[in-house]
Parts: structure tokens; C-alpha cells; sequence
């Protein structure tokens, strides 16, 4: 049933996008469109002719690379993962269903991502980024520097015993310091640890909230109201619970300190 209204909806908006868009093509003029500028987009591929030439062509494949990964950069390599799971447990904590809804959620902790990771970018921007754009440094030089911090901040973050994990897995030869891991090591031991952890506060933030459930629900039990669900009565004490100790200012202030900032 779900499905089958979701199908309609979206039958219903596509239908209404292309009734609005038919009405405006019969409203409008046709002059209108002929005096309107269209710019023209020409896009070619010819042989590369000097050794320039096919190094631009290697950066411009580079960035579209970089530019497709980048909602897997954001997620695996940064404090996005640990926030927005820490938040996904905390609302089943309190027992919302959908409040605050996920576009809430997900961009609170996209903004409070780029809080944590602004001075880590600043970083690879200056030394490594900004460098490269005023042709002091090359471009192998460019991806090192620009790694550096990155890597500082999840070795920061990263057990040891997740590093060793993925270390022996690969079987490749151990390196001599943390320092030289590679990325291809280091990025899913990083998102291990954080979801190791973002686990251990979510069953921390779950403690008080199941106390309250077991309180609510012995109680109705002792006063014979057993056909009374207890999540309906334990769900204003939550709020309140919640309210009065500042919750969203504990949660995301400990969030942002256990990034070490």
C-alpha cells in the first residue's frame, strides 16, 4: 500500500510538472523564446600533440574523478559518519518516529562536519592546494601535502587495533610509521573506529531513555493498564527529560569535543 501511494504521488507531480510546463509553452509568446539568447556549448576531443597537452588532459580526468567521489570522500573521510549516526540513535532513543525528519538530521551534521574539518581543509588548502594553483609545486607534491592533514586527522581518530586489522589483511609489507599508511589501509580502519564509537554513545544516550520506559511501564502495570501502550506515556516525559537537560547542546557539544577540538 505504501508503495502504491508513493507511485501515485510521484504519477501525480510528474503529471502536474508537465500540465504547468504545456501551459506555459501556450501562454508565453513564441517571440519571447526567439528574442531570448542561447548560448551554444561545443564540447571536442582532438589528438593530443605535445606532452602539455596530455597533462591537462590527466588533471581535468583527475578532478572529474575526485568530483565523483566526493559524496564517498565526505561520508568515509570525515566526522560525518560518527554525527549522523549518534543522531540516527538518538531519535529512536527518544522514540519520535520521523521528528526531526532526516533532511534535518543529515544537515545539521553536514554543517556541524564542515565545523570539525574547516581547519583540516584550511590546512591542505594552503600548503598543498593554493601552492599548486601558483605553479610553486608539482602536482605529485600538491596530492601529498593535501593528504597530510587529512591523514593526521583520521590517524587521530583510528584505534590501533582496527589499523593492525586492515594491515594484516592487506599483506603488504607493515610500514615504518603511521604516517606512511596508505590511504587504501587507512580509510576503512578510520570508518571502523568511527563507527565503533558512534555505537558506544548511541547505547550511552539509550541508558536514561530505557530507565524511563522501564519506570513508565511498571507502573501502568502496578495501576492494571495493560492495554495502554507505554511508549505513549513515556514519550512527553522523554521530551521533557530531554528539554530540560539541554540535550541537543550536550549532544553535539560532546560530539565536537571527541574530535578533539
Amino acid at each position: 500500500m505504501d508503495a502504491d501511494r508513493s507511485m501515485g504521488r510521484l504519477l501525480f507531480r510528474v503529471c502536474c510538472g508537465a500540465a504547468v510546463s504545456a501551459l506555459f509553452f501556450l501562454l508565453v509568446p513564441q517571440a519571447s523564446f526567439a528574442a531570448l539568447p542561447i548560448p551554444s556549448i561545443q564540447v571536442g576531443v582532438g589528438q593530443a600533440t605535445t606532452p602539455a597537452d596530455v597533462g591537462v588532459a590527466l588533471q581535468v580526468l583527475a578532478l572529474l574523478t575526485v568530483l565523483a567521489l566526493a559524496p564517498a570522500i565526505l561520508i568515509l573521510m570525515t566526522s560525518f559518519t560518527r554525527i549522523v549516526v549518534v543522531f540516527h540513535f538518538l531519535r529512536q532513543a527518544l522514540a519520535t518516529q520521523s521528528a526531526p525528519p532526516n533532511q534535518v538530521l543529515v544537515g545539521l551534521a553536514l554543517f556541524i562536519t564542515f565545523f570539525i574539518m574547516k581547519p583540516v581543509w584550511q590546512e591542505s588548502y594552503t600548503k598543498g592546494l593554493n601552492p599548486y594553483l601558483e605553479e610553486k609545486i608539482s602536482f605529485a607534491e600538491m596530492v601529498t601535502e593535501v593528504e597530510k592533514p587529512v591523514k593526521k586527522f583520521m590517524l587521530a581518530n583510528t584505534r590501533e587495533k582496527d589499523i593492525a586489522l586492515f594491515v594484516k589483511i592487506s599483506r603488504e609489507k607493515r610500514p615504518e610509521s603511521r604516517e606512511a599508511l596508505p590511504l587504501t589501509t587507512l580509510v576503512p580502519a578510520f570508518v571502523v573506529s568511527e563507527l565503533q564509537t558512534a555505537f558506544i554513545i548511541g547505547f550511552l544516550i539509550y541508558i536514561p531513555f530505557i530507565i524511563l520506559d522501564m519506570v513508565v511501564a511498571s507502573v501502568l502495570l502496578s495501576m492494571g493498564m495493560m492495554m495502554l501502550p507505554p511508549v505513549m506515556i513515556s514519550l512527553p516525559f522523554k521530551l521533557m527529560l530531554f528539554v530540560l537537560v539541554d540535550g541537543w547542546n550536550l549532544i553535539v557539544g560532546s560530539l565536537v569535543r571527541s574530535f578533539g577540538m
